[in-house]
């Protein structure tokens, strides 16, 4: 006869054997599934990094493309009655052609590198263009403007400083004429320095108002057709050398030539500039006039 205690003590191993058995075969699950989603995190970790890495790299290798028209030294000349130097496009990857003073001319010669998101370009332009332009129009004063995008990641994500360039570039290459008035307006109402700027569409607002071609500056505007050409030509005015002058390189937001001459005094006294700009025209006319021949000695 079987011992009720013994049938009893045998069902319990038994029992406790199977509770074993399905506590491996469950930890078991869970290690082969913690190994799946570590090599799948692993894996996602992985493609994660070489997506990042790919978009540093494209980012870094700009496509090239040709500039705009009427920058061939990645400025626009603009001269007497405030007509722009036309110049042809340049090439893609091809170098700046700097523009050269005429030494036989008593042309002051004045070149404004200028983000349109920096201040102090906003003041110093304000403060000066008005006076300047007669100057430009009756052909004493040749002025070369250089939009720049050295202020690109300070508008709140925007890029506003690449937008304006590019618009500017825009204008350049389809309404030169343009170019004065629009590149004005964009200092009159200048936006402040760390918000977001203007819209593409207020960029196309204001080239409307100076007087641009709507359908073409509109399209190259929404395209963004000369960021790349912006940018590059950015670099070169921060890496130097600066055409036409003893200045190595741009070290912030602006720089104001005056025949090769960097100009340090006032941004908000146009009288200050004024007197710099006449210095030097006097210094140009010093150096260019014929002197007068000295009496000979049998005379």
């Amino acid at each position: 006869m079987t011992d009720p205690d013994e049938s009893r003590s045998g069902d319990v191993r038994a029992a406790a054997r199977e509770k074993a058995r399905q506590l491996r075969t469950s930890q078991q699950r869970k290690d082969r599934r913690n190994k799946a989603l570590l090599s799948g995190g692993i894996v996602i970790g992985v493609l994660a990094i070489v997506a990042i890495v790919a978009v540093v790299i494209m980012g870094a290798i700009r496509p090239t493309v040709p500039g705009p028209k009427n920058m061939a030294s990645d400025g626009v000349v603009i001269g007497s009655g405030l007509k722009v130097k036309a110049t042809p496009a340049l090439a893609a990857d091809a170098k700046p052609i700097a523009s050269a003073p005429d030494p036989s001319a008593s042309t002051v010669d004045i070149r404004i590198y200028a983000d349109y998101l920096c201040k102090l370009c906003g003041q110093f332009q304000r403060t000066n263009l008005k006076q300047l332009q007669p100057l430009v129009k009756d052909g004493a004063v040749t002025v070369e403007l250089h939009p720049v995008a050295i202020y690109t990641s300070h508008s709140a994500g925007t890029r506003y400083s690449l937008r304006a360039a590019n618009a500017a570039a825009c204008v350049a290459n389809y309404s030169p004429k343009a170019f004065w008035a629009f590149n004005e307006s964009l200092f009159t109402n200048q936006p402040v320095e760390g918000g977001p700027g203007l819209s593409d569409q207020q960029l196309k607002k204001r080239a409307a108002a100076a007087g641009a071609s709507v359908s073409d500056v509109n399209s190259c505007i929404d395209d963004g057709r000369f960021k790349t050409w912006a940018s590059t030509a950015s670099d070169r005015a921060l890496s130097g050398p600066i055409p036409n002058s003893d200045v190595k390189k741009m070290t912030n937001a602006l720089l104001v030539l005056v025949n090769g001459k960097p100009y340090t005094g006032s941004l908000t006294n146009a009288d200050d500039f004024k007197a710099f700009v006449l210095q030097a025209q006097g210094d140009e006319y010093s150096s260019t006039a014929t002197p007068t021949p000295s009496p000979s000695a049998g005379s």
